[in-house]
């Protein structure tokens, strides 16, 4: 008789107490803390590569930042589309899914050609290039599929989909790198 459905609470800095900001804050925080702690292991198997050229080392930051931001850009426009009740999630996953092709080739073209021109080593630009790409690819459908997990929970999608998005895709980039790099490197 009754369809009560969860309402979904939504962190406003403008009217909620800083205990309820931090209560709807701290639990995506502490699951990216211990989720970063284990980017740190993740990275530690890539030891051998990193071994073999140092500059892998420094395209790390390169990498995970740029999927980061792609994976941000997904997530904060749909986090707003959604509380607006105007996003369609399919819509969105062939939008984003083109945009990560796109940008993905673009950025991963673009990293290659520095590479070469920088360090003219052919193993260390295919390897920066093509994880730039993957990296790339993937990171807007990361972003996109995490903020619906978190909105069908009825969590704020823009309070959980930051740090649960980043560390998901901090995660993917690295391996993704390491992957890539350990076979131009150590085949």
């Amino acid at each position: 008789m009754f369809n009560h459905k969860p309402k979904t609470l939504y962190a406003d800095d403008d009217t909620e107490s800083v205990s309820l900001l931090l209560r709807l804050r701290l639990p995506t925080l502490v699951i990216g803390l211990f989720l970063g702690i284990g980017i740190s292991f993740l990275t530690s198997r890539f030891e051998e590569v990193l071994t073999a050229n140092v500059h892998v080392a420094f395209f790390i930051p390169f990498i995970v930042y740029l999927a980061d931001a792609i994976g941000t850009q997904t997530e904060t426009i749909y986090s707003r589309d959604l509380k607006s009740g105007k996003a369609s999630f399919h819509r969105y996953l062939i939008k984003e899914g083109a945009v990560g092709i796109i940008a993905g080739a673009l950025f991963g073209l673009t990293s290659a050609g520095v590479i070469s021109w920088w360090f003219d080593d052919s193993r260390l630009t295919w390897s920066v290039g093509v994880s730039t790409f993957f990296a790339i690819l993937l990171a807007p459908i990361i972003a996109l599929c995490t903020t619906k997990f978190l909105s069908d929970l009825k969590t704020d999608p823009a309070v959980g989909a930051g740090p649960i998005t980043t560390v998901i895709q901090d995660a993917v980039s690295i391996a993704i790198y390491g992957i890539v790099s350990s076979f131009f490197f150590l085949s």
